[in-house]
């Protein structure tokens, strides 16, 4: 019940934030701060399969409406989907409370998670407003400590993006600090391909 009342109470809020008109007139500078140009590049290869991460498969059995794809989508990189992605991002970075699972059980919508509950929630709610599922893959990742690390990857026409629960950037992939070890694939989610 806390689940449904924190992700009502997120959708609510993004549902207000997305009818707002903008003024004709907007000043536009603040973007640069939310969500700054990306400059292009590379979409993610991978394709040598591998196994899934144990907790994601259970998660699939629980909930296999949140394990969709599809035709493998590329997001039009425009204003109005950057701007999108940086409100959700930054909107589940700042409602949800980090905390770790020591069960690891992945799960969307909680109040307080880790790293894999932070972007599964974020790709539930852009699916929602409207994002192809297929153009949001999870990717199983190790940030400099040598931590495990689950990322969304955000497929666009200027290159693959990170939304990742440390911090409110758009980051291309490529220029994270992370090392990057598997990724769900776009069509069927249920199928990872190793990244090393």
């Amino acid at each position: 019940m806390r689940a449904q009342g924190f992700l009502g109470r997120l959708c609510a809020g993004l549902a207000i934030l997305a009818v707002l008109p903008l003024p004709a007139q907007a000043d536009l500078s603040g973007l640069a701060r939310i969500a700054p140009e990306i400059e292009p590049s590379a979409h993610i290869t991978a394709n040598r399969t591998t196994l899934a991460p144990f907790s994601y498969i259970l998660f699939c059995q629980r909930q296999p409406g949140e394990c969709r794809g599809g035709v493998e989508a590329t997001i039009a990189w425009d204003l109005h989907a950057r701007m999108r992605l940086a409100r959700i991002n930054r909107r589940v970075n700042r409602l949800m409370l980090p905390q770790h699972d020591k069960a690891d059980v992945w799960s969307v919508g909680m109040a307080a998670g880790d790293c894999e509950d932070f972007a599964l929630t974020k790709r539930h709610l852009l699916i929602r407003a409207g994002f192809p599922a297929a153009s949001l893959q999870m990717a199983v990742t190790r940030i400099r400590s040598g931590e495990g690390h689950a990322v969304l990857v955000v497929r666009t026409s200027r290159g693959d993006l990170v939304l990742d629960s440390r911090n409110d950037r758009l980051t291309e992939w490529h220029r994270t600090d992370l090392t990057w070890l598997k990724i769900a694939s776009s069509e069927n989610p249920r199928l990872w391909y190793a990244m090393n």
